[in-house]
């Protein structure tokens, strides 16, 4: 086992361990982002979900992805058992706990879009079902072999694979759930139902932003040159302009610098490079963050006014800006760096990959979307409904789920307060 094998085992592992933090780092993002009432259930059931997803990966999804097969789904490497993997330059078992950990952002992603209203075992259902008929041919086609890694399409870390696969789960969750309660008025108009922790949420942001460099530099799979030091850049930098960009944006329409906006603009930024990282200079993943910044405010306001109620953003965050970001290789990717597909049109590609990354956003958006519509319609039908009871919502799925609340002296005091 030469040496360059045992350091590559090293480094994919440091970013495995780092992408499966990230789901700690959504867990303030949620809870910040939403009311008081629902945090102790929006934690446990993360930490839940992301225990029923390993399970599902190991058991079906890993081989349904990059198992042999066919150009749609793999059909083999059921039941990982720890082996190494032909041709891969560091060990199968960590590259297995790395893809893994992605599968679990994706299905963490997808659950923002049922966030306090769905009942506790529709989460559970949902994350097997995610984890083996959602996720996995998507993954298949983009990173298994399948019939887009055929056309070259370009998506280094995910921005298609994860954040859009996630992001049209949770669309179609937020339609068959309905708005929260109070959330809208009947004249159309939207409420603030702010969330109870703006201190949670950047330190999310920050504790995602520290992730992002396991979820892109990781994914590079080597330490050969040292390439992943280029990847961690171009994600910083995205990251840094997606922030500025809509800070700037929402204080020129608003008039006030909008602190939930600039963090759901950093989180932009690192989507959007998600797809790109590796295929672009650095000057193109500032604009491509920056761009990503200012999609994400007018997509979070487009969404309230068709009266979409999104909790945590999911939609503008991962799948706006999965969008941009996927799109983004077409235009940028350059002769040097595109070692999958082919330049971008500024680098004398013309629009070939710009078409090819178009098809892809096109037909995995539209796959997740249906096929997880399909799947909460059935369970909705099975299930008796998605939905808790107004009254239980009213309550908070803390008590009404699970019998305590999160914060159970402040909850008290509050309620305290409200009785005299």
């Amino acid at each position: 086992m030469d040496t360059l094998f045992l350091m590559n085992s090293l480094w994919v592992m440091v970013g495995a361990v780092l992408v499966i933090l990230m789901i700690g780092g959504f867990i303030l993002l949620e809870t910040g982002s939403t009311r008081m009432k629902n945090a102790g259930h929006i934690a446990g059931k993360t930490i839940l979900t992301f225990g029923i997803g390993s399970i599902m990966f190991w058991a079906v999804g890993y081989g349904l992805i990059f198992g042999k097969g066919n150009p749609l789904i793999g059909f083999s490497d059921f039941f990982y058992r720890g082996y190494d993997i032909d041709g891969l330059p560091l060990s199968g078992a960590v590259f297995f706990l790395f893809q893994l950990a992605f599968s679990g952002i994706s299905l963490t992603i997808a659950f923002g879009g049922f966030a306090e209203r769905a009942k506790l075992n529709v989460y559970l259902v949902f994350a097997v079902l995610f984890s083996i008929i959602v996720y996995p041919p998507i993954a298949h086609w983009i990173w298994g072999g399948g019939w887009l890694a055929e056309h070259g399409k370009q998506d280094f870390a995910g921005s298609t694979v994860v954040h859009l696969t996630g992001a049209m789960a949770a669309l179609a969750a937020t339609i068959l759930l309905k708005p929260r309660i109070g959330k809208f008025n009947k004249d159309g108009s939207a409420n603030n139902l702010a969330g109870h922790n703006q201190v949670f949420t950047a330190l999310s942001v920050l504790l995602l932003w520290v992730g992002w460099f396991g979820f892109n530099a990781g994914s590079t799979l080597s330490v050969d040159k040292a390439f992943f030091g280029f990847v961690a850049i171009n994600t910083n930098l995205a990251a840094a302009a997606g922030t500025v960009a809509a800070m700037v944006i929402s204080w020129m329409v608003l008039g006030k610098a909008d602190v939930p906006m600039l963090l759901n603009g950093a989180l932009a930024g690192l989507v959007a490079i998600t797809a790109s990282c590796a295929f672009v200079e650095t000057w193109a993943a500032v604009l491509i963050g920056f761009i990503a910044g200012i999609l994400v405010f007018y997509s979070i306001r487009f969404f309230e006014k068709i009266k979409i109620d999104d909790p945590i953003a999911a939609l503008s965050v991962h799948g706006t800006a999965g969008v941009w970001g996927t799109l983004s290789t077409g235009f940028f990717a350059t002769k040097q760096l595109a070692t999958v597909g082919k330049p971008g049109l500024f680098y004398g590609g013309g629009f070939h990959q710009l078409g090819v990354q178009a098809m892809g956003v096109i037909t995995c958006a539209a796959f997740a979307f249906i096929v997880s519509f399909i799947i909460l319609a059935v369970m909705k039908k099975a299930m008796n409904g998605l939905r808790v009871t107004e009254e239980e919502e009213i309550i908070g799925l803390d008590m009404s789920e699970h019998g305590s609340y999160g914060y159970p002296e402040l909850v008290k005091a509050e309620q305290k307060l409200k009785a005299q």
